[in-house]
């Protein structure tokens, strides 16, 4: 017990830890291929999660989770998404992010569908109280073989953003996204999605992840997130923020 107390030890649970933590005030990247023709199965989930603590001259924590759930039909598939992320040293806690968002698509062709998606986010050690987006549009998939995925969407939506110093704001907005994903074999998988919001203050996010399952049900995931705001709030001035994460998965 006197090591314990003497040296900082990390003790990784969930098997998963930060590689680095910066909270970012963005609207998640959705990289799940939810195409209804492809579909193997009703539903697909996944589950990941990653906890780092150091105790001894520091003290400090991190936690992440996230979890993708969707449900497939003939010609059409809904997804319910989160994610959560905070960090804490020397009991004071220092980022905090939630965030929860739900998606539907209905494929037109094989190739052209039409998307609607909504979400909710709070971050508010980076100016946010919280900020709602909801957005609707046209999507192609021009790749959508079991080894390459790749589509482009776009369209209007609406974005209301509640500051924490008080001030709120509501303004029409630009969304697109493209999202590709590589099968490199059985047992791994990349993805590469990038969205943008085009308002008064833009918002563009990347997320670069690789995926490598364990088994049938247990995976591996690294993820880079990077959030650039054109104009991010007074309290948090900095316009990007950047995160790294491995995580343990479990796929349903």
């Amino acid at each position: 017990m006197k090591l314990l107390k003497t040296v900082p030890v990390a003790v990784m649970l969930a098997g998963g830890m930060f590689a680095s933590m910066h909270a970012a005030a963005d609207d998640t990247v959705f990289t799940v291929m939810d195409d209804p023709s492809t579909a193997k199965k009703p539903f697909e989930g996944n589950v990941n999660g990653g906890y780092l603590a150091q105790s001894g001259n520091t003290k400090s924590s991190s936690l992440t989770a996230d979890s993708t759930l969707t449900w497939y039909g003939e010609t059409t598939a809904w997804s319910l998404w989160g994610n959560a992320s905070n960090t804490s040293s020397n009991d004071e806690r220092s980022s905090e992010k939630y965030a929860i968002g739900g998606r539907s698509r209905y494929n037109l062709t094989d190739s052209n569908y039409l998307f609607g998606q909504a979400s909710w986010l709070t971050d508010r050690y980076n100016g946010y109280y919280q900020r709602d987006v909801l957005t609707v549009g046209y999507g192609r998939q021009f790749l959508n073989g079991p080894v390459h995925s790749l589509r482009f969407e776009f369209g209007p939506g609406v974005r209301y953003d509640e500051y924490t110093d008080g001030e709120t704001k509501t303004q029409p907005l630009g969304y697109a996204s493209g999202t590709y994903a590589w099968q490199m074999s059985d047992n791994a998988k990349f993805t590469q999605g990038v969205s943008v919001f085009g308002a008064s203050d833009t918002t563009l996010n990347s997320e670069t992840a690789l995926n490598v399952a364990i088994n049938e049900h247990f995976g591996m995931k690294v993820a880079y997130n990077v959030t650039w705001n054109s104009e991010p709030p007074s309290s948090a001035p900095n316009h990007t923020d950047r995160r790294t994460t491995v995580t343990l998965g479990y796929k349903m």
